[in-house]
């Protein structure tokens, strides 16, 4: 199973990064056709920010903003976490030095059975437990 980190979806909406907008459509579209993505609660809720953020700085449309998360939450299914990925969290902080919300990221992926976690934000090619960053503009 595979999961994208918020900062994948963000560019798959900004146009001041064309070439990271191609690739993370491609991925995208991508991992929705093979049906082996899923949407980590966090995440829907990150990049919901960012569409209410960039609304508000006249770089996304508010009239888009929900049409863009109905057709972000029929692309993966939604996986909600546990109260188990908060423990799993402050052990991962311990053993890897990660930030709180990197933690949480990777607890909520351990737990949903996420293998790949496609992320700019992480070291590529780290292994967190059973969970192994990609970053897909290396």
């Amino acid at each position: 199973m595979n999961a994208i980190d918020t900062n994948i979806l963000v560019y798959t909406i900004d146009f001041h990064e064309p070439a990271k907008q191609a690739k993370a459509r491609a991925l995208t579209g991508r991992l929705s056709s093979t049906s082996t993505g899923v949407l980590l609660w966090q995440v829907a809720g990150e990049y919901l920010s960012v569409l209410r953020r960039f609304a508000a700085a006249g770089r996304f449309p508010a009239a888009d903003i929900e049409p863009d998360m109905r057709d972000l939450l029929n692309m993966f299914p939604l996986v909600l976490p546990t109260a188990d990925v908060i423990q799993r969290s402050l052990a991962l902080t311990s053993r890897y030095s990660l930030s709180h919300w990197d933690s949480m990221l990777v607890a909520a992926c351990v737990e949903a059975g996420v293998s790949s976690l496609y992320s700019e934000d992480l070291d590529d090619g780290m292994s967190y437990e059973t969970v192994s960053i990609v970053n897909p503009f290396s």
